[in-house]
C-alpha cells in the first residue's frame, strides 16, 4: 500500500469542473464539515491561520470570522475556479488572503509560523500524504495547533460506486477499476488516525468523530456528484450522455435502497512541540 497517489491531475480537473456546484453542495456538506473542523482548531482573534486545500472556503471563511480583522487566514488551493469562487464569497473579509498554488509549494508565510494549520478533506489528495502532512505541520509555530479532517471508512463511497456503474451502463464501457489502495485506506478509523498523527510529531492528539448523513433525494443525490471530485467521471461526456448518466445513477440508488449517504468525518488535532527554553 502506497503513501503516494497517481491520479493527481485527474483529481485537479474534477475539482476545477465542480467549483460552481461545490458552493451549492456546501450548504449540505462542505459547510458543516468546515465549521466542525474550525470548532476543533479554535482559531482566536488576532491569530494567523493556514487553511490548506481550501476549496471554496468551507473552513477558511469561518476561520477568518473567528480571527477577526487583526488576524490573517492564508487560504491555499491549486484550483483556480475554486479560488475564484472563494474570492467572491470572502470579499467582505480582508483578513482572508487567497492563493492559487499547490500547497506543497507554499513557503509557509515566513516565521514565526502559523498559530493554526488546518485542512478539511485535503491531506489525502496530497501527492505523498505523509510527507505533505509533515510539511503542513512544519508550518505551525512551536506550540501551534493543527487540525485535519478526513473521511471515516467508506464515507461517500456508495455514491461513487453507483456513479461508476451508471457511466459504464450509458457508455457501454467497462466499469472503472477501483483505485489502488492508498495510505488513507489504512488510517481512516479513529485509533489508526490518532496513531498516525502522533508519529508525525504531534502531542495531545485527539480524533473527534463528526457523524453526518445526507438524505439522498434526487436533487441532492445528483448535487453530490456535480459538486465534488466525483464530477471528473463526467468530464469527457457530452451533455446528453450526462443526462442519461444522471437518470441511471438515480435509478441505481433507488434499486439498491440507498436513501442516505454516510458523510462522517474524522477530525484529528494536535499540538506541535513547544520551543526549547533558551
Amino acid at each position: 500500500m502506497s503513501d503516494t497517489r497517481e491520479d493527481g491531475d485527474s483529481i485537479a480537473r474534477g475539482f476545477d469542473a465542480a467549483a460552481a456546484e461545490f458552493t451549492s453542495l456546501g450548504e449540505h456538506l462542505w459547510g458543516p464539515i468546515g465549521e466542525a473542523l474550525v470548532a476543533v482548531a479554535s482559531p482566536q482573534p488576532g491569530e494567523r491561520v493556514l487553511d490548506a486545500c481550501c476549496g471554496t472556503g468551507a473552513s477558511a471563511v469561518p476561520a477568518a470570522q473567528r480571527v477577526g480583522p487583526d488576524g490573517v487566514v492564508d487560504a491555499v488551493d491549486v484550483s483556480a475556479p475554486m479560488i475564484t469562487e472563494l474570492r467572491a464569497r470572502a470579499a467582505h473579509l480582508p483578513q482572508l488572503r487567497t492563493h492559487r498554488l499547490d500547497i506543497t509549494a507554499w513557503d509557509g508565510g515566513g516565521p514565526p509560523g502559523y498559530d493554526v494549520v488546518q485542512s478539511g478533506l485535503g491531506i489525502f489528495f496530497l501527492p505523498d500524504m505523509t510527507a505533505g502532512t509533515e510539511g503542513l505541520i512544519a508550518m505551525a509555530r512551536p506550540g501551534g495547533r493543527v487540525a485535519f479532517a478526513i473521511w471515516r471508512g467508506d464515507a461517500m463511497a456508495a455514491a461513487g460506486r453507483q456513479l461508476n456503474r451508471a457511466v459504464a451502463a450509458v457508455t457501454g464501457g467497462e466499469e472503472a477499476p477501483p483505485r489502488k489502495p492508498y495510505l488513507i485506506d489504512r488510517i481512516n478509523q479513529p485509533e489508526c488516525f490518532a496513531q498516525w498523527l502522533g508519529r508525525r510529531g504531534l502531542s495531545d492528539v485527539n480524533v473527534a468523530v463528526n457523524e453526518r448523513s445526507l438524505t439522498m433525494d434526487p436533487d441532492l443525490a445528483w448535487l453530490v456528484i456535480l459538486g465534488s471530485g466525483f464530477r471528473r467521471a463526467l468530464a469527457q461526456l457530452p451533455d446528453d450522455a450526462v443526462a442519461s448518466v444522471r437518470e441511471r445513477y438515480l435509478s441505481l440508488l433507488d434499486e439498491e435502497g440507498i436513501d442516505a449517504l454516510d458523510a462522517t468525518t474524522l477530525i484529528g488535532s494536535g499540538t506541535t512541540p513547544a520551543a526549547p527554553n533558551p
